[in-house]
């Protein structure tokens, strides 16, 4: 069941039949869109790292933008106005967010004006100034009201007359937002919709920078470089891109991805971090197509060269593997809950240990598969029936979330896998209305026969199986981290969760405290999961905390939510939800020739990190929640030292005596300490 996908697709397909953009879109020309004008859908991430999707508030009585930019005297001048008309409307069903379409500004100095002069709202960046252009933007301090039932316009103008130029009177005497609102909210009609904003001049990027652009020699490379891998036959896209006519026929729906930031399936936010496996567009390649597109996608002069050749998918994107393995047959029925699978493939005879350097999932049924997980067995099961007892947690081989297949290990690296045993499977599939075969299969990559790399991959999870989310919660946060006892490299990350999880972040604490961002996923898409690749690995010191963090949305405003009423707990099921940061790393001094065991520490701070929500590293009264409150009472016992927390050693004490004891551990149970276990 891939619900995001398919609402998505769906709500896409109406633009497909519509053209002409360069007749509609009059902000293009510099002139402020008209009340009245529709407004098309986009993302924007705003400065704490959490996307907005425009057309995800429907059931808002009105939407509202007020422009802003860093220094500006009449926003900050009016920034009172503003924080008392957002908490007028708050019980109203209006939403108000800041549009920030200033480049300049980076994220870190909008969080700072943000704090210093008190704005209490999303401040929405439009780095790639597309929605600038499309609304026409013009000043700053201005308000501009949309009416969600169409999406158009319907107001713009100054909050008030108090702010003028560089004139400030004392009080106001005309309230334009607020008659605006108090119209559209009433039904009545909005007597005054445009008024001129007081606020400095906003310098857009003008879409005739790119009137030279031409479809043979910009647009078609473009496509090439970036969509055609998977728009091709036997790929993963749900239509071909390798002509001028495929690419004009879908140009609608390109530009609709783009704007929505759906495509390219890339999602760390470019201002944290870069990533050797980047698949975005730039700033300039994203402008430069939509202004195309915008234009009327023309052909122009010169061969296609897209056309001149011929695409088709490789069987295997990595070459042919030295050993492919056949997981069994799977019939995933129509409808139900499918239990998690445990089959297993035997290694091949004669293989001997080998050092593997990538794996690929070729993944038999789309639709049905939600992950694999694999692990090493040293020890085939002796059932005999390949289909059950691949349970374990030996070394990993590979795996595959939804829009993830390959795994490559970095120049040099490599994990071992000794001879013999068989590789077990965990499978994950979802019923999606009718019966379909799986026969997927894994291809594993692996060092010539007696050569082995110089160093040692590893691979450990940040989890929370403590989750509980509210019902009808629509930014549920949640952390959790593990604190490394020796030094290390981080390689990797690869996030996951289910259908309410909406956004996700990994930073890094040092021991001092300071604390730096590694990776950000303003709008986390379940439908395109993978690894985030470093380019330049990040070092680790000893006693460091990676952290992860995760937003939920349990609300109806989530177009994928099974179910806004119902609180919602970790579990293996899409419908359920998790908390699951896996990550790569190697440990300093480490090599195949001199192996080290400094996992097991590792993977001890996991049940101590779900709990310590502060990152505080104590453990206070308040953060006992969950199947921990039953501790709350003898906190003052547990509390050896006094200090009014519990560190780690006195937790780890804790949970010792009660496994010793034979009662229920205080600390996570041991299944959800095990990397191998469900990733959902």
């Amino acid at each position: 069941m891939k619900t995001r996908r398919i609402l998505a697709t769906t709500a896409v397909a109406a633009l497909v039949g519509v053209w002409g953009f360069a007749g509609t879109l009059t902000g293009q020309s510099g002139q402020a869109a008209a009340a009245g004008q529709k407004v098309d859908n986009f993302e924007l991430t705003d400065q704490n790292l959490h996307a907005q999707n425009l057309y995800l508030l429907a059931d808002a009585k009105a939407v509202v933008f007020i422009t802003q930019a860093n220094g500006d005297a009449a926003v900050r001048a009016n920034a009172g106005a503003y924080n008392a008309l957002k908490a007028a409307y708050k019980d109203k069903g209006v939403e108000f967010f800041m549009l920030n379409a200033n480049p300049a500004d980076t994220r870190e100095a909008v969080l700072k004006e943000a704090a210093d002069y008190h704005y209490d709202f999303q401040i929405l960046q439009d780095t790639y100034q597309l929605v600038g252009e499309q609304m026409g933007l013009d000043r700053t301090a201005e308000v501009i009201v949309i009416d969600p039932k169409g999406w158009n316009i319907v107001f713009r103008g100054p909050v008030d007359d108090r702010v003028s130029g560089e004139r400030t009177k004392a009080t106001a005497t005309k309230t334009y937002a607020k008659d605006a609102l108090d119209s559209l909210l009433a039904g009545r009609p909005i007597t005054t919709a445009r008024v001129a904003a007081p606020g400095a001049r906003i310098a857009l990027t003008a879409a005739t920078q790119h009137d030279k652009v031409t479809y043979s020699k910009d647009i078609a490379p473009l496509i090439q470089a970036k969509c055609t891998g998977c728009h091709q036959p036997g790929s993963i896209g749900p239509m071909n891109l390798v002509n001028y006519d495929d690419i004009r026929g879908h140009a609608p729906m390109i530009r609709e991805v783009i704007r929505t930031k759906r495509m390219p399936p890339f999602h760390a936010d470019p201002r944290i971090g870069t990533f050797h496996n980047d698949k975005s567009l730039s700033a300039d390649q994203i402008r430069m197509l939509v202004h195309w597109i915008e234009a009327g996608a023309p052909r122009g002069d010169g061969a296609d060269p897209l056309g001149a050749q011929t695409f088709q998918a490789p069987e295997w994107p990595l070459g042919k593997p030295d050993v492919v393995l056949n997981i069994p047959a799977f019939t995933i029925p129509a409808t139900g809950v499918v239990d998690y699978k445990a089959p297993w493939v035997a290694m091949p005879a004669g293989l001997g240990d080998r050092w593997l350097r990538a794996s690929t999932v070729k993944v038999g049924q789309r639709q049905g598969l939600h992950h694999v997980l694999t692990h090493y067995l040293a020890n085939v099961p002796t059932n005999g029936d390949p289909t059950k007892g691949g349970g374990g947690q030996g070394v990993s081989v590979g795996g595959y979330a939804v829009g993830s297949e390959s795994s490559l290990m970095p120049a040099d690296s490599g994990t071992l896998v000794p001879a013999g045993g068989a590789i077990g499977f965990q499978m994950h599939y979802t019923p999606f209305g009718r019966e379909a075969v799986d026969d997927t299969k894994l291809g594993l990559y692996f060092y010539d026969k007696g050569k082995e790399p110089t160093y040692v991959m590893h691979n450990s999870v940040i989890m929370d199986t403590a989750l509980r989310i509210p019902a009808n919660d629509g930014a549920w946060q949640d952390t959790s981290y593990m604190t490394f006892p020796n030094d290390a490299t981080l390689f990797s990350a690869f996030p996951h969760a289910h259908y309410r999880a909406v956004s996700t972040s990994l930073e890094i604490m040092y021991p001092d405290g300071k604390r730096q961002m590694l990776l950000a996923l303003p709008h986390y898409d379940f439908n395109w999961q993978g690894a985030y690749v470093f380019e330049h690995p990040i070092d680790i010191p000893a006693g460091s905390k990676l952290v992860a963090h995760y937003t939920y949305d349990n609300s109806k405003r989530n177009p994928a939510n099974p179910d806004p009423n119902r609180t919602v707990t970790w579990g293996e099921q899409s419908f359920e939800e998790m908390f699951f940061m896996s990550y790569a790393y190697q440990w300093k001094g480490e090599t195949a020739a001199h192996r080290v065991n400094y996992d097991t520490a590792l993977n001890a701070s996991r049940g101590f990190g779900m709990i310590d929500k502060n990152l505080s590293g104590k453990i206070e009264v308040a953060e006992l929640n969950g199947s921990q409150a039953a501790l709350r009472p003898m906190f003052g016992m547990l509390d050896r030292n006094g200090d009014g927390g519990l560190d780690a050693a006195e937790f780890a004490g804790i949970a010792a005596a009660r496994a010793g004891a034979g009662r229920a551990s205080a600390a996570p149970q041991p299944e959800a300490s095990n990397p191998a276990r469900p990733q959902g």
